[in-house]
């Protein structure tokens, strides 16, 4: 299983890691910096989800809940937050050891 994630936004490079955190409950990542979570939702399927405002932030695009496997899926990802819309691609960091 991948340790990382990489969101990358499109529109200017930045780039987000977010890290595994396994427990009894579920396979999660946390953003390194925030409060923030790729889980699996029980709607939504794979999504990032702010814990601090209890919202949904972004979701893939193009791969519906059905397709979606154990892992978040690779590939573009949409965000919302307020007036601002952003694309980003999901891609999968090396396994740390």
């Amino acid at each position: 299983m991948t340790n990382y994630i990489e969101m990358y936004r499109y529109c200017d490079g930045a780039i987000y890691k977010f890290y595994l955190v396994e427990d009894e409950a579920a396979v999660r990542y946390r953003r390194q910096d925030k409060n923030i979570w790729i889980i699996r939702h029980p709607d939504y399927g794979w999504v990032i989800w702010d814990e601090t405002d209890n919202s949904l932030m972004s979701r893939p695009w193009d791969t519906p809940i059905t397709k979606q496997g154990d892992q978040p899926p690779q590939g573009d990802w949409v965000s919302k937050k307020e007036k601002n819309s952003f694309v980003y691609k999901l891609r999968y960091g090396c396994k740390i050891d």
